[in-house]
């Protein structure tokens, strides 16, 4: 297989390749480990909360704004109309004592995570990232939300603090083994230190 050079196997066929190969000796021909490091992703801005709540909630971006409406008027979250990943000295301050008494000091980041709000075109500077509102973070057990309010706070906490951890590390590992003619290719990572994750 390279390329484009790609055949698609039917049941007669497929049956054929597994008994030529069966029998034969599998050997592991190469084996590559990688180390990744994957950084969290910045706090919350509009357009971003209403993707991830569409995708893990299942809300709509006009379900998600209503939400995150009652969210504010209740003082739970900040502004939820922003194009900026500004967090302020407040809000770094918040997440990084959250995490250390939530989690220990290991999953910190070294030094606190700055999102530029300039990075996004014609962000308003004047607004933060969304993000749970006051000094300290309220965990997401201790607000009473229920229901939907719930589920988007629990998000909007989860990546406001992730933004702030330390970096994951994980090993990708790809194996090639061959048999008879047929090459085959299995992959998989593993988690090192999961740090925001």
């Amino acid at each position: 297989l390279s390329g484009k050079d790609l055949t698609v196997l039917d049941q007669k066929s497929a049956d054929q390749v597994l008994t030529e190969i069966k029998n034969k000796n599998w050997i592991v021909s190469d084996v590559e480990e990688k180390p990744v490091t994957r950084k969290p992703s910045a706090p919350f801005i509009t357009s971003t909360l209403q993707q991830e709540s569409n995708r893990k909630l299942g809300l709509s971006s006009r379900e998600t704004m209503q939400v995150a409406q009652k969210l504010y008027e209740q003082g739970f979250i900040t502004y939820m109309r922003t194009d900026s990943t500004f967090l302020s000295a407040e809000a770094i301050k918040a997440a990084r004592d959250s995490i250390v008494k939530k989690y220990g000091k290991e999953y910190l980041s070294d030094s606190s995570r700055i999102y530029d709000g300039k990075k996004v075109k014609g962000a308003q500077e004047a607004h933060e990232a969304i993000r749970p509102a006051g000094t300290s973070f309220q965990d997401p057990d201790q607000t009473g939300l229920e229901g939907a309010q719930f589920k988007l706070y629990d998000l909007i906490w989860k990546r406001t603090m992730a933004s702030q951890m330390a970096d994951a590390k994980q090993k990708q590992v790809s194996a090639k083994i061959e048999v008879g003619d047929a090459l085959f290719s299995a992959s998989g990572t593993t988690i090192e230190f999961p740090g925001f994750l």
